[in-house]
């Protein structure tokens, strides 16, 4: 349970003028994408009843994220990154506004969805790592980890609230709303972003060119056991827990549960254990955060088992509910610590390549899910995968560096500064 202390750090982050903007712009946006995520997923499977279908559309859309996220991370460590976020919000508006359009007057076909999605995942490419780089610039470094528990409870809140609007519009509207919804939300965030006075943080070098630059970030990738060796063993765990569950799991509800929409309601639970979460993130500072994190992650691939094996309704939902609540505390954690112990002037770029090996094998989950459950059955494909991640999870803590990394106010100050006198500015 949240203490006064994490309530006092709550309102007080929200007082930061430039977090606030960019909080509430956030707030709309990822309201949004989880509510088109699985609008997406609904729409497919609805339209065609095909897993590969639906794998082929989820591949589209992070195929080009993948592969653009080290160019992402080069820019937002060169340019401001508020501006970066703010072309590509209307890149994003636009795109899914198109999408809109095609379903509302029933011209959409599957390439043109697997088309818009791609683009719309280049354009994501470079938004994440200048939305990562910039959270620390709005508040001072003593709320580096409540602005995360902030922004995560935001995100976190819309995992909630988005599979419940997109489980209510794709089955009562109509999908075509749900991405005129999402449109809206990019344009909003888009005027609140130019709202955003990013502070200084941290000195650059002189920019160098792009292949140098994509070097040094890889360089401080890997100098660090633990964030490589966790880099690693997530992306395991996306291609065999993650792509699995949202290319298989609408089939096995529809199948097995009673209807597709129960997904959506499953989806929803985990978000109501992200916000409990999050909400925990604000005060829990545990002296291992990583080692703890991962831990109450295991939740996660447990969901998969205990859901591939048919459990009750009731006990899908209580797990739902663990793996909300642990991969949340994971990720404000994890995000805290890169954001404590890599350098800023680098930030965006160890967050790219994160967000790059977390997810360069989920397009290839997402396009052998359907082939493989119709050699093996999909209740046995999504099982062994979430026995796998077991394990994978379980091998990220192997790392000496992992278990004993402290957390803020235990831990080393930011790392060493280069001496260039150029620091990052807006």
């Amino acid at each position: 349970m949240m203490g006064t202390n994490g309530v006092t750090s709550h309102l007080r982050v929200l007082r930061e003028r430039s977090f606030r903007y960019l909080f509430l712009g956030q707030a709309a946006s990822v309201i949004g994408d989880r509510l088109v995520f699985v609008a997406l997923a609904l729409f497919v499977t609805r339209r065609t009843g095909s897993p590969t279908d639906l794998g082929l559309v989820l591949a589209a859309a992070t195929a080009p994220l993948v592969l653009l996220l080290p160019f992402g991370g080069v820019w937002a460590d060169r340019v401001a990154r508020h501006r970066i976020m703010v072309v590509t919000d209307l890149i994003r508006a636009a795109l899914h506004a198109g999408l809109a359009a095609l379903i509302l007057v029933g011209e959409v076909r599957i390439w043109e969805v697997v088309a818009i999605e791609a683009c719309f995942g280049a354009a994501q490419a470079f938004f994440q790592p200048a939305y990562t780089g910039l959270v620390p610039q709005t508040v001072p470094e003593a709320l580096i980890q409540e602005a995360r528990a902030v922004t995560e409870s935001m995100a976190n809140l819309a995992t909630l609230l988005g599979p419940a609007l997109a489980t209510l519009l794709v089955l009562g509207i109509g999908a075509g709303e749900a991405f005129a919804v999402d449109a809206a939300t990019f344009v909003l965030s888009a005027a609140l972003l130019t709202r955003v006075n990013p502070r200084a943080r941290g000195r650059v070098p002189a920019s160098a060119r792009v292949l140098d630059d994509l070097r040094a970030g890889w360089r401080e990738v890997v100098s660090r056991r633990w964030v490589w060796v966790t880099i690693v063993t997530l992306a395991g765990a996306m291609l065999c827990v993650d792509a699995q569950w949202f290319a298989l799991a609408p089939s096995v509800a529809r199948e097995h549960y009673g209807g597709v929409g129960v997904f959506g309601w499953i989806e929803t639970v985990l978000g109501a254990g992200a916000v409990a979460g999050s909400l925990a993130g604000l005060a829990w500072r545990p002296r291992h955060p990583l080692r703890t994190g991962l831990l109450i992650a295991l939740a996660v691939p447990l969901l998969c088992v205990v859901f591939a094996l048919l459990a009750p309704l009731v006990v899908v939902l209580v797990m739902a509910l663990g793996a909300g609540v642990g991969f949340s505390l994971f990720l404000i954690w994890w995000e805290t610590a890169l954001a404590h112990h890599v350098p800023p002037h680098a930030l965006s770029r160890v967050s790219s390549y994160d967000w790059m090996g977390s997810l360069v094998l989920l397009p290839v989950g997402y396009l052998v899910a359907g082939p493989l459950a119709s050699a093996f059955g999909a209740r046995t494909v999504l099982g062994v995968g979430g026995a796998v991640g077991l394990v994978l999870t379980l091998l990220a803590l192997a790392p000496r560096a992992t278990r004993q990394l402290t957390g803020p106010g235990r831990a080393e100050q930011l790392a060493p500064q280069p001496s260039s006198p150029r620091a990052i500015s807006a």
